[in-house]
């Protein structure tokens, strides 16, 4: 049995950057990034609203007593909703997670991801390591997370960057979501390396 976490613990700050737990009023971000073919483009396939609206309900799901899920990601100097950001089960032969893995009382037995999808007005501003270098830290302070791992469409050099930026040790090609990724990770010790070097 996992203790669930403080809600208020799910409150991620950055500099520039509040990340909370999605809730059913994120449901527009929700259409926002799914709907459009340029945050989709090194995703999966662009969705309608409708398929992006019956997401909601993994949104939603949270596992290991809170500590996994997505995040709303909100711009602190405005309150814009400009993203999200992900620790969920990787899946490998299949183009979905498996939500189902997401349960309060227990870690699922994928590996987790960091991830993070943006609007298109907010890339290029360094918001994307800003969220990856904070779901990191949590990983690795509040969970019993062993490793977290990351992948990208092998085309997706931006996105490399950031891995990479925030340690990332790059692995590869690699499959997950049944394509061929750029395959990242990350182990604990390497965490508190880097760490202890900041």
């Amino acid at each position: 049995m996992i203790a669930p976490i403080e809600p208020a613990a799910l409150v991620l700050d950055t500099p520039r950057l509040s990340l909370r737990p999605w809730a059913d009023e994120d449901e527009d971000l929700c259409v926002a990034l799914l709907c459009d073919p340029q945050v989709m483009r090194f995703v999966g396939e662009t969705l309608t609203e409708a398929q992006a609206r019956a997401h909601m309900p993994n949104a939603r799901r949270r596992g290991a007593g809170g500590r996994l899920g997505i995040w709303c990601v909100q711009d602190r100097a405005t309150g814009e909703k400009i993203g999200d950001g992900v620790l969920t089960p990787i899946p490998i032969e299949t183009e979905e997670p498996d939500w189902a893995q997401l349960v309060p009382d227990t870690y699922p037995e994928a590996a987790i991801e960091v991830g993070y999808l943006l609007k298109p007005g907010a890339w290029g501003q360094g918001f994307a390591t800003e969220i990856c270098a904070r779901l990191l830290r949590f990983a690795f302070e509040q969970t019993a997370l062993a490793q977290v791992v990351a992948c990208t469409d092998p085309d997706n050099s931006a996105s490399q960057h950031v891995l990479r930026k925030c340690g990332l040790r790059d692995c590869g090609p690699a499959r997950a979501y049944a394509s061929d990724v750029a395959w990242f990770e990350m182990t604990r010790a390497e965490w508190q390396a880097q760490a202890s070097n900041q």
